[in-house]
C-alpha cells in the first residue's frame, strides 16, 4: 500500500510540473520544449520539485509567478 501511495504522489508531482511547464510556455509565448530547457537551466524545475508540497496548494498562476522570480534571480531573462 505504501508503494501505491508513493507512486501516486510522484505521478501527481510529474503531472503538476508538466502543467506548469505548459502554462509557463504560454505565458512567455515559447514552445513547451523551450520552457522546459529554460526552467531546467535556471532552476525553475528544481524549485517546483523541491517545494511541490507548498506550491501545488497555490494557483498555477501563482506558481508561474514564483518560478519566474526564481529563474530571473538565477540569470534568466524572460519577462512578462
Amino acid at each position: 500500500m505504501k508503494n501505491s501511495a508513493s507512486f501516486r504522489e510522484l505521478s501527481n508531482q510529474i503531472e503538476y510540473i508538466a502543467c506548469c511547464i505548459g502554462v509557463f510556455a504560454k505565458r512567455f509565448n515559447i514552445s513547451n520544449q523551450e520552457a522546459y530547457r529554460y526552467l531546467l537551466k535556471f532552476g525553475g524545475l528544481s524549485f517546483l520539485y523541491d517545494f511541490y508540497d507548498v506550491e501545488h496548494t497555490f494557483s498555477i498562476d501563482e506558481a508561474i509567478d514564483d518560478i519566474t522570480i526564481i529563474t530571473q534571480r538565477n540569470g534568466g531573462a524572460l519577462y512578462d
